[in-house]
Parts: structure tokens; C-alpha cells; sequence
């Protein structure tokens, strides 16, 4: 799930809400959630604003 997520975000041009992802994923927001606060801790996705998230460069 986080690769999926990881993608999505690397493709978008621009920052983007858990929802959307999931949206996008087709699946359940939660999940995507799970898979965010992993990609966060591992230093892979940073949030430029509250609640959105983008790739670090």
C-alpha cells in the first residue's frame, strides 16, 4: 500500500489529501492513512500544508 500511495503522490503535480489518494486507489481512507503515517516516519513524503501530502524532493 505505501508504494501505491508513494505513486500516486510522485505523479501528482501537486500536494494532495488522504482522501483523494484513496479516492484515486480506489480503496478505504484508512488505509491510506496507515500507509502515510508510514511514509512520513520513514522520511518519504513530507506535508507541505495541514492535511495534504506531497513526495520529498
Amino acid at each position: 500500500m505505501e508504494e501505491k500511495v508513494l505513486e500516486v503522490l510522485q505523479k501528482s503535480d501537486k500536494p494532495l489529501k488522504s482522501g483523494e489518494i484513496a479516492e484515486m486507489l480506489g480503496v478505504d481512507k484508512k488505509e491510506v492513512d496507515k500507509a502515510i503515517k508510514k511514509l512520513k516516519a520513514e522520511g518519504k513524503i513530507d506535508s507541505p500544508k495541514r492535511c495534504y501530502y506531497a513526495p520529498k524532493a
